[in-house]
């Protein structure tokens, strides 16, 4: 059996539990989904052509193996091993992971996320938080709600990406974003 072929194996096993282990707005759909993408953008950045000057024989290996592995509980295993967040094959994962953050599915799985922590749909008086640190955004302290996560996150993912591809895929999906919430507090405030 190949090694793509067990990580698929091992992911499927790993993520597909419904027993708390992991929350479900990272599952092994979303795993799924990122290799897909994140391959998608490898081919657009020429990581498959052996006539471009990003190929690597191994390149789409990393990447896929990269982005199966990158929501499974392996990150403190793969900082020991490099601190090198700057390769075409990090930044393409990375642009994927942050793709399926954004969009319907982007919604979708933001309220899966926010219900499996018990947070609050939405409350006027508890403001969106800006301007994080990472350990800050990590650490909601109960002052968030799943409406200002789309704050706090979601809408700045457009503007993170790292590749072309990566860019002009998140235009439309950041659009979605945006129209939903524009739907949402305009439903929320009773208007028609």
């Amino acid at each position: 059996m190949d090694l793509v072929r067990k990580v698929d194996m091992l992911v499927e096993s790993t993520m597909s539990r419904r027993d708390g282990s992991h929350d479900v707005s990272h599952d092994v759909s979303h795993a799924f989904r990122v290799r897909d993408m994140a391959l998608s953008l490898a081919s657009e950045k020429g990581l498959a052509d052996p006539s471009s000057p990003h190929f690597s024989s191994d390149s789409l290996l990393v990447v896929e193996i990269a982005a199966l592995l990158h929501d499974i509980g392996f990150k403190d295993v793969v900082s020991k091993l490099t601190t090198d967040t700057s390769s075409l094959e990090f930044d393409v994962v990375q642009d994927a992971d942050r793709l399926d953050a954004l969009g319907a599915i982007g919604i979708a799985r933001c309220f899966m996320f926010g219900g499996s922590k018990g947070a609050i749909l939405h409350d006027p008086q508890i403001f969106p938080r800006i301007n994080l640190s990472k350990e800050e955004y990590m650490s909601t302290n109960g002052k968030s709600t799943t409406i200002n996560h789309f704050h706090e996150k979601l809408v700045k993912l457009k503007d993170m990406m790292k590749t072309k591809s990566g860019q002009r895929s998140s235009v439309k999906r950041h659009r979605v974003l945006e129209s939903f919430l524009f739907e949402f507090y305009e439903k929320w405030d009773g208007r028609a």
